[in-house]
């Protein structure tokens, strides 16, 4: 059914294949050489984000769920670099979303691959959490009031 048990029995946990699946679900539906704006590619990723959120949302390992949503948003941030192609327009994006200077420089001149931009301070700092609530990402891991 997707869950697993740990050993002792005490939590229930989405299970390994369940989880790559997923990864590999978004890998597809995030493919670097689509031409679709950001907006267009959540749009597409609601529904899938939401439903599975709705099955697997009830397991007992919060950390597992917001490790995952962590995940997402760096595929995004990858996706979204991607798009901006030219080092030139790297810069003027990461300007225009408040990174100072020589951070932008930096990372926008860097030769670094994709991925590992992804995680880069200043690609972090331009396209925090709050950007992609305001597109309407959904969170996968939202803590219950106690």
């Amino acid at each position: 059914m997707g869950f697993s048990i740990s050993n002792d029995g005490s939590e229930r946990r989405v299970a390994p294949k369940a989880l790559d699946k997923f990864k590999a679900r978004l890998r597809d539906m995030t493919c670097r050489t689509s031409e679709k704006s950001l907006e267009q590619l959540i749009k597409g990723l609601k529904p899938y984000i939401v439903g599975w959120r709705g099955y697997f949302g009830f397991c007992q390992t919060p950390r597992m769920l917001t490790n995952l949503a962590a995940w997402i948003r760096r595929r995004l941030r990858m996706y979204l670099w991607r798009q901006w192609r030219t080092g030139q327009n790297r810069f003027k994006e990461l300007r225009r979303c408040g990174v100072s200077k020589f951070p932008a420089a930096v990372a926008a001149g860097s030769p670094t691959r994709l991925w590992r931009m992804s995680g880069h301070p200043a690609v972090q700092q331009a396209l925090r959490n709050a950007y992609f609530d305001s597109l309407g990402l959904p969170r996968i891991f939202v803590p219950t009031e106690a």
